[in-house]
């Protein structure tokens, strides 16, 4: 059976056992045992201090004096340099892993995981995490990992505000979660009527999160919500982890409207590129810029939301817009009033509409 390995927070010397045995016999003094030895008082005094090893010579002349074995007091020293190697190993051990939490510091926001819970007060133990978190066997790959998602993010967008760090952070632990989750099977051919469900949650809007991530759980979806950093103007985030893809969301605007279109989005990103390249990865940012991928599940998002033949109906009849056409128009088809304002704000390129439909995600 395997043992741990105690290491003493301090060493204890043998002499430490001489200044015992000399308080505890009246008769004898520190002088008198150096002349019963044959050294002389300063000599003894270094060894009682620590100073100075008990030899194999000093424990035969110990063991006649005081009557306890010699090899007891060989032990006795023996295990005294055993221990002050093993914290001088452990020193440096520390040393080494403050070294290595400095370089750790610059590509991992240590706070915002700290607070997460995730850190504890160990930190050896954090080093690991940090390496499980961000899927790396050691620092060196943590550093490589960073200069190659710094890059992609880069790609994105220059007009973004970001920060790398954060954003690599945000990614890694969606992932690092997403691994951890066990959903059902997943079967692309089932999405439509996964869509058609979750339109039903949006138009309730009532635990909307929770019933959210049961149905794409149900589905084999996997969801997770990842809080946001700094600087991480994030919306979504879709990527394949292990035999489910998942999707993960920052949830910037408390909007059932935001939401829903997210959702979808990934989701389309799932049905028209996930499907078939298990290995790429979708992290939509805010005012990204538009390109043919990008497009392709935004057009997703819209037609999932709101079917085609719906919105042609919506725009052949009702040339003005107010609250009371949308209304009637999500009863009528079961579509949360706020996602038929969001769309019709979206292709008027006009958001200045006054309304008082509630758009706040419940």
């Amino acid at each position: 059976m395997a043992t741990k390995t105690l290491i003493p927070f301090e060493t204890t010397h043998p002499g430490t056992l001489i200044k015992d045995e000399l308080e505890l016999r009246e008769d004898l003094t520190q002088k008198d045992l150096a002349v019963l030895l044959g050294v002389k008082p300063s000599f003894l005094n270094e060894i009682v201090k620590g100073k100075r090893p008990v030899t194999a010579d000093i424990a035969i002349l110990l063991e006649k004096s005081l009557g306890i074995s010699a090899d007891y007091w060989m032990k006795f020293q023996s295990q005294f340099e055993i221990d002050n190697a093993k914290i001088k190993e452990k020193n440096i051990a520390k040393i080494k892993n403050i070294e290595i939490w400095k370089i750790v510091s610059q590509y991992v926001p240590i706070k915002y995981f700290g607070k997460k819970g995730y850190l504890t007060n160990d930190l050896f133990v954090n080093i690991s995490i940090i390496q499980s978190i961000y899927s790396v066997k050691s620092i060196d790959g943590l550093v490589n990992k960073f200069s190659e998602k710094k890059f992609a993010f880069f790609k994105k967008s220059e007009k973004l505000q970001l920060d790398n760090k954060n954003i690599f952070a945000w990614t890694s632990l969606a992932e690092y979660e997403a691994e951890r989750k066990k959903t059902n099977t997943f079967h692309s051919e089932n999405l439509p009527q996964l869509n058609n469900e979750l339109r039903e949650i949006f138009y309730k809007n009532k635990n909307t999160i929770e019933l959210v991530e049961k149905k794409l759980s149900q589905y084999g979806i996997k969801f997770l919500m990842i809080d946001k950093l700094e600087k991480t103007p994030i919306d979504g985030y879709s990527f394949w982890s292990k035999n489910n893809p998942a999707i993960a969301l920052t949830l910037r605007h408390n909007r059932i409207d935001n939401l829903a279109f997210t959702i979808l989005h990934e989701i389309g990103h799932i049905a028209l590129h996930l499907k078939e390249n298990k290995e790429i990865k979708f992290l939509d940012l805010t005012k990204i810029e538009e390109n043919e991928i990008e497009n392709a599940a935004n057009q997703y998002a819209q037609e999932n939301l709101i079917p085609s033949n719906y919105w042609d109906e919506f725009l052949k009849n009702h040339t003005l817009l107010n609250d009371e056409i949308i209304s009637k128009f999500s009863n009528k088809h079961r579509i949360h009033p706020a996602i038929i304002l969001g769309r019709a704000c979206f292709e008027m390129n006009h958001y200045g509409i006054k309304t008082k439909i509630d758009k706040k995600l419940n």
